[in-house]
């Protein structure tokens, strides 16, 4: 499962719901959610937030906390 996925499952969000209200197909969620090298796109995640009534930082720090600057 996919950081994404997790994300979905530990707030129990309806992904029909998700997909009916952002237009983002249920076969599409079920990739972002279940795929690791199925990539998330800037809009896809902004709409998915938006549907979820969740503030798009939140879920994008949320997704991406562990992604770090390399060291120089």
């Amino acid at each position: 499962m996919t950081d994404l996925g997790l994300y979905l499952a530990k707030k129990s969000i309806n992904k029909a719901e998700v997909a009916r209200r952002t237009g983002i197909s249920k076969s599409r969620l079920s990739q972002l959610s279940g795929n690791d090298s199925t990539k998330l796109r800037a809009d896809e995640l902004y709409l998915i937030a938006l549907a979820i009534d969740v503030d798009p930082r939140d879920i994008f720090k949320e997704l991406f906390k562990d992604l770090k600057l390399p060291k120089v």
